[in-house]
């Protein structure tokens, strides 16, 4: 006896199947088969697809491929047959609604999806990721917590709550899970988050051995390499600075952040021409970077071209009207100018967002002198000593206006502040006094009858060959018995860190901004460069 398997078409591609049994006969020979059926059995129709799930794969389908408006289409159809139970369907929908930027709706569609599948951690994740993108962190951290009960070993639970507790700046406790995403699963964008922790802490040496770490790790990472670079270079390490900006050329030959480094090391060591071929490159990448017209503007000024430096720096400050380096530097360019107005103007709007720089207080004084007003001058320069520890130009220029105006007590006791600050400098490897400091100090001191024997232990530079980095600057000088009031200017460059003081010269550290961060881990991030200030000696006469 055999069976044999006979598949008949039905309507609506449904297959029905029947065995029909059937007998063998045969002779003693074995001749003349016989195939007689005995019955026929008919099968019950192959189970159908639930209708709630039968439409995912079109809905995915349109998805992946970006086709939004027919993957919209579909999804409408499908929650009307279904009367908005398909999961699949609203989970979809919700990623719509986040890249169409209706975070609220979506917020919506994915705590339904969580109601109807509670178990379900991805659901948790989302909307836990939704009151992120919402600024409410600590909802989304709550939700977090709930999503790890349910899965424990979820790297991205943790490297997600670490984001969180970023922003809520509990430092500590963002430090701990980040270091649970890595012992789950090593990723580059938590190497990042955690480096970033670091900075934000102003511990520079901590940040660069986890990117250290995160390089070792993944060695081809632009963003990485660019970054190391830089912290490379706010330290003066400039070898390894240059060797990372190379490598993460040398992956990425378009890397504007790396090219933009690299223009910022030429201009800092005064090769103004080479830094602005660099950036055209850049130009044609971002051409609406602020840093980068800052620093064109700064190599203008290096050159001396002052009306195209004031060009450049306006375009900056159009695009980031609230960099406070930007305005610096037009406050510079404009007291060189001996635009004092114009300087005083730009160096205010500098002090309201960074109150705390005393070089800011002392650039303000130098205009307010110049626009005869020794009052406010004075207090300006008091506020600049106040805050500024480290910075003995500050009270050479301060000693210099009180010995003008005929007190000099108050002179005495600033040029010895001075005195002060310098024996703290001395020792610094990469410091060099300038020379026209030097001479006003001399002659101050000479005035003051306190000796003419400084300090000064360190060669000076020539002032024909200081053109060291992004400024080089002459402002106008006051007529005064003594000579000149001086002034530091210090040439602000958003591309890269260089300081010519050791930690803690030339006043606060710069605030870190808190960083824009994605909340999942994706293949790239929009990270901008790391900003800190080039910091340049400068004087003017």
């Amino acid at each position: 006896m055999y069976d044999i398997l006979v598949i008949s078409s039905m309507k609506n591609l449904m297959c029905y199947c029947s065995r029909i049994v059937v007998t063998c006969e045969h002779n003693a020979k074995g001749e003349n088969l016989i195939m007689t059926p005995l019955s026929v059995k008919i099968c019950s129709p192959a189970q159908e697809f639930p209708i709630l799930e039968k439409q995912n794969w079109l809905i995915h389908l349109h998805y992946i491929r970006k086709d939004y408006e027919a993957c919209k289409a579909v999804i409408k159809e499908q929650l009307q047959e279904t009367q908005g139970l398909c999961e699949y369907a609203i989970y979809v929908q919700a990623l719509i609604f986040r890249l169409e930027g209706n975070i609220q709706e979506s917020l919506e569609l994915f705590q339904t999806c969580a109601v109807l599948s509670p178990q379900c951690a991805d659901n948790l994740k989302q909307v836990a990721r939704s009151l992120f993108l919402l600024g409410k962190h600590k909802a989304a951290i709550e939700v977090y917590n709930e999503a790890a009960k349910l899965n424990q070993k979820d790297w991205e639970i943790c490297h997600n709550l670490g984001v969180c507790y970023i922003y809520l700046k509990q430092f500590d406790k963002a430090h701990d899970q980040l270091h649970n995403a890595l012992h789950l699963n090593r990723h580059d964008l938590t190497y990042i988050m955690l480096g970033k922790i670091h900075l934000l802490q102003g511990d520079l040496d901590k940040a660069i051995e986890i990117y250290k770490k995160a390089v070792e790790f993944s060695p081809e990472n632009t963003e990485l390499l660019t970054t190391l670079g830089l912290l490379y270079l706010q330290l003066g390490i400039y070898q390894k600075a240059f060797e990372h900006l190379g490598n993460a050329l040398t992956y990425d030959p378009t890397n504007y952040k790396a090219i933009l480094a690299a223009g910022s090391m030429m201009q800092t060591h005064g090769d103004f021409d080479v830094a602005l071929t660099k950036y055209r490159v850049v130009a044609c990448a971002v051409p609406e970077s602020p840093p980068l017209w800052n620093n064109i503007g700064m190599c203008f000024f290096g050159k001396k071209k002052y009306v195209a430096a004031i060009s450049c720096l306006k375009r900056a400050n159009y695009l980031a009207p609230f960099d406070w380096k930007i305005l610096y530097n037009l406050g510079l360019v404009h007291l060189t100018m001996q635009q004092y107005a114009s300087a005083f103007h730009f160096v205010s709007a500098a002090i309201n967002l960074q109150p705390k720089m005393g070089e800011l207080f002392m650039l303000l004084a130098v205009a307010l002198t110049n626009l005869e007003d020794p009052e406010n001058a004075r207090r300006a320069y008091a506020e600049a000593a106040r805050l500024d520890r480290c910075n003995p130009l500050v009270n050479l220029n301060y000693a210099v206006l009180l010995y003008n105006q005929g007190e000099r007590k108050g002179a005495l006791a600033q040029f010895q502040e001075m005195e002060k600050k310098v024996r703290l400098l001395k020792d610094s490897p990469s410091l060099e006094f300038d020379a026209e400091m030097v001479e006003m100090a001399q002659k101050l001191g000479a005035a003051l009858q306190v000796g003419e024997a400084l300090v000064w232990t360190k060669p000076v530079k020539d002032t024909k060959s200081k053109h060291r980095s992004a400024s080089a600057s002459k402002a106008a000088s006051l007529q005064q018995p003594l000579g000149s009031n001086q002034a530091l200017g210090q040439a602000m460059s958003s591309a890269a860190a260089y300081r010519k003081l050791p930690s803690g010269a030339g006043g606060t550290a710069q605030p870190i901004k808190p960083p824009s961060l994605p909340l999942e881990p994706e293949p790239a991030t929009g990270a901008q460069p790391t900003e800190a200030p080039a910091q340049i000696r400068e004087t003017q006469e």
